[in-house]
């Protein structure tokens, strides 16, 4: 049976039971952490300090009993309970103050449990196989950590300190008003509470799916609006704003009704809140008044019994709200911790030694691979990249070409046969080992929304300065940058979008320069470029590339003419290799390929110059 996506269950607010204690089990060893005795010992003292506010706050209302009492005395016995008002305020600023101690004790536990799953679950995303994030969102992803973390925080916050501290208060109020009176103001205060509880989780959980309804016609009129409105234009150009306006009120009258059903029924359920205390208080004042009357109870007892009520009462009175948000947190954490439960496709066998990379010979040996069964993409492909030699790769577009350097940094395994460097096998040696020795120009460069010197060096972020300006100066961007206001110190913008599709490709071979890899892979590395700066950056390319083996993939194929050998792909298969000369002397499929790319550019040529 296929497993229901937990991120979807999220969104929906669906966990389901088992998974909200699975949820509960998994998040406990971060509240007890056993490497930390500071935090265990922060754990202990916050309970004692939630037993000593609820202890004292059960006591409060005992000293408001008193005070009535002594107040209702007349004749010359009569005077101010001075001792038992301050004893009244005390105990309520100490109930306070503990709860607030709690909280600052209790603090440093949760935040660190936060901060621990948080950065655990990053790792295992960035140690999680390239098929799993081809296949997600990373929108979806952030949002399922965002909100997993913040969950964490809603339960300790309101589960931990609220809810269950309320019924631990609950059970002591019924026994002080069993030992004080008799078991029926105990058993009305329990019935009370019980059906205030009851009437309130019941009436939430089917008032749910007013609230999703909610949710989701509000998340599709905003998409709908932004939609609209980021595409302008489109909707100028054909006229289209009274049918964008009616299916923005489409979503907007599906809200409205889910809006209005949402309202009605909580004051539904406020009404019945009302009711359920109304008639608890009313039957405890009822026994506590014949009590007065029968001289067998105070006045300070009527007012005890009615405090007891009202003050169980005010904690719970938001917990609708407390409930259906714990059963959001909880299926969001659930969400967050699924994604721990996913296995890596690519992992290092246990023992895995680094990769010795002292020549860099790379080796394709009888390699078949596939995306899925239903689509095979190399069919037994074999060559070989000697030591500080340049072999290009070239083909038509889904021919295979990039596929090959997704095997080479082992984001896949192969289906058949092997790959190698210097001889061992990559899926024999250890993944951080093998991507350290390979350098990658990708095609499609995306830079980090930070400043042109940290894309830079993130090549090797640990690089003195000079080695930064250098490897810039090799890329062909040092003059570029020195040209800006802020030089170096430029942000990117998100994706490096501030930037041309030349200019980010230039920083990314800068990078890539700064890494110093003995193996260099140039994904259709200048296929953004000019003619004039693509010249320039080839230079530096064989210049970087020099006594270092090289594997360059290119559509263009200007840019591989110097390689030691070319391997032209069709279909996942090789169907010619040799050098340049040699490729165009057997008039193939190279050959052919050569001709319409010349042509191609003769008649970009002619269109400029007419253009000027």
């Amino acid at each position: 049976m296929r497993r229901r996506d937990p991120i979807v269950l999220a969104e929906r607010g669906q966990g389901g039971a088992r998974a909200d204690l699975r949820a509960l089990r998994t998040l406990m060893p971060y509240l007890w952490p056993k490497d930390s005795l500071e935090l265990r010992a922060r754990v202990v003292l916050a309970l004692v300090l939630l037993l000593a506010a609820k202890g004292v706050n059960v006591v409060v209302p005992l000293f408001l009993k008193g005070a009535v009492d002594a107040l209702g005395v007349t004749g010359a016995a009569a005077s101010v309970p001075l001792g038992l008002l301050l004893a009244y305020g005390l105990a309520r600023v100490l109930s306070q103050s503990f709860g607030e101690l709690r909280d600052a004790v209790f603090v440093k536990v949760g935040q660190r449990a936060i901060r621990r799953v948080a950065l655990e679950t990053f790792r295992h995303l960035h140690g999680l196989s390239l098929r799993f994030h081809l296949d997600r969102q990373t929108g979806g992803l952030s949002r399922a950590i965002e909100r997993g973390t913040k969950s964490i925080e809603f339960l300790l916050n309101f589960m931990l300190f609220n809810i269950l501290p309320t019924l631990l208060e609950i059970l002591l109020v019924c026994g002080i008003l069993w030992a004080l009176y008799d078991w029926r103001f105990a058993a009305v205060t329990l019935v009370t509470i019980s059906a205030y509880i009851a009437w309130t989780l019941s009436v939430t959980e089917w008032r749910l799916k007013f609230r999703r309804a909610m949710n989701q016609t509000d998340a599709e009129a905003s998409t709908r609006a932004i939609d609209s409105l980021l595409n302008y234009e489109t909707v100028k150009y054909f006229g289209n704003e009274a049918h964008e306006a009616a299916r923005l009120d489409q979503s907007l009258e599906r809200y409205e009704h889910a809006a209005v059903r949402s309202k009605t029924t909580l004051s539904m359920l406020n009404v019945g809140q009302g009711a359920v205390i109304s008639v608890g208080l009313v039957a405890v004042m009822l026994m506590a008044a014949q009590g007065v009357v029968a001289g067998t109870m105070t006045i300070g007892d009527f007012v005890l019994v009615n405090s007891y009520l009202i003050q169980l009462y005010l904690p719970l009175n938001f917990l609708g709200f407390v409930y259906r948000e714990i059963k959001q947190s909880l299926a969001d954490m659930e969400a967050m911790f699924a994604l721990r439960d996913v296995d890596p496709d690519v992992v290092d066998r246990p023992g895995a030694p680094p990769l010795d990379a002292n020549g860099g010979t790379v080796a394709f040996e009888n390699v078949s691979f596939g995306y899925g069964p239903a689509r095979p993409i190399l069919h037994d492909v074999s060559f070989t990249v000697p030591a500080g030699r340049t072999v290009a790769i070239v083909g038509a577009s889904g021919a295979g070409k990039s596929t090959i350097s997704r095997l080479l940094f082992r984001f896949y395994d192969v289906d058949g046969g092997r790959v190698t460097i210097d001889g061992q096998d990559v899926r024999e040696v250890a993944q951080a080992s093998l991507r350290a020795a390979i350098g990658i120009v990708p095609q499609d460069t995306v830079l980090f929304n930070d400043t042109i010197w940290y894309n830079i060096a993130y090549g090797r972020p640990d690089a003195p300065p000079e080695e930064v300006e250098r490897a810039a100066r090799l890329a062909r961007i040092h003059d570029f940058v020195t040209t800006l206001p802020e030089g170096y110190q430029t942000r990117v913008g998100e994706r490096g979008l501030k930037l041309s599709g030349g200019e980010k490709q230039r920083v990314a071979i800068a990078r890539t320069i700064l890494k110093g890899p003995r193996i260099l892979l140039f994904d259709e590395a200048t296929s953004a470029l000019d003619s004039h700066t693509e010249k320039e950056i080839q230079d530096s390319l064989r210049e970087v590339s020099e006594n270092r083996t090289t594997l360059v993939i290119a559509h263009r194929l200007s840019t591989v003419v110097h390689a030691d050998q070319i391997i032209v792909l069709d279909s996942g298969r090789i169907v010619e290799r040799g050098r340049h000369t040699e490729l165009l002397a057997a008039d193939g499929r190279y050959a052919d390929m050569w001709r319409r790319q010349q042509e191609s550019a003769r008649l970009r040529e002619t269109l400029e110059q007419v253009s000027r």
